[in-house]
């Protein structure tokens, strides 16, 4: 079985730098596009099923690939970004000015901090990892995932079964494609693409 990590599309908060987190931001016009563009893409890999953050960004991604494939969007807890609390609606640089000592860790270690009224990393990791296990459970056939970059990235993690130590961040791209293979019969995880956007132009 087939599962494809998809990262919704641009938004404003995207292109201004803005950490997005819980807010409910919707994708602008170049993320519509963007969206459009990847659901030509998913053409070539057809889905059973979609399931979908609840958030209007991801939701907005997820029906332009169901509306092309004719598949319903399933909306499932656990598939939201991560809250970043104070720091949402924050550029890194603001967040430097304003929070130097937590930055200086976040960037060193960032599992060794959490942001103020924020989700830490464990907790992130364990949400997304409940989600999966959904998935999985609940999976007909090949089946599409669209959520955020950094919930898909601890979601990969949580797949590939690495620590939340010191490990290098995986980058996932807006409407990128991750695909990785489930086995049922032994519960393992293999990634066969990562951060795939060749069907966007240029």
């Amino acid at each position: 079985m087939k599962i494809y990590l998809i990262r919704h599309g641009q938004t404003d908060w995207n292109l201004a730098g803005r950490i997005q987190g819980s807010h409910d931001i919707s994708l602008n016009e170049t993320g519509r596009r963007q969206a459009e563009y990847l659901a030509g893409g998913m053409k070539k890999r057809p889905v059973v099923q979609i399931f979908s953050s609840k958030k209007k960004r991801a939701m907005e991604t997820a029906n332009a690939i169901g509306a092309s494939q004719g598949v319903k969007v399933i909306l499932l807890d656990g598939l939201e970004e991560v809250e970043f609390g104070l720091w949402e609606g924050m550029t890194w640089k603001e967040i430097q000015e304003k929070y130097p000592v937590e930055y200086k860790i976040w960037q060193k270690e960032p599992a060794e901090i959490t942001p103020p009224g924020g989700e830490s990393r464990q907790q992130v990791y364990e949400r997304v990892g409940k989600a999966a296990d959904e998935i999985v459970k609940r999976a007909e056939g090949d089946v599409a995932v669209v959520s955020h970059g950094a919930a898909l990235a601890y979601m990969l993690s949580y797949m590939m079964r690495k620590s939340l130590g010191r490990h290098e961040e995986i980058i996932v791209e807006n409407v990128s494609i991750s695909t990785v293979e489930y086995d049922k019969d032994t519960g393992m995880y293999t990634l066969i693409e990562l951060n795939d956007t060749s069907h966007l132009p240029g």
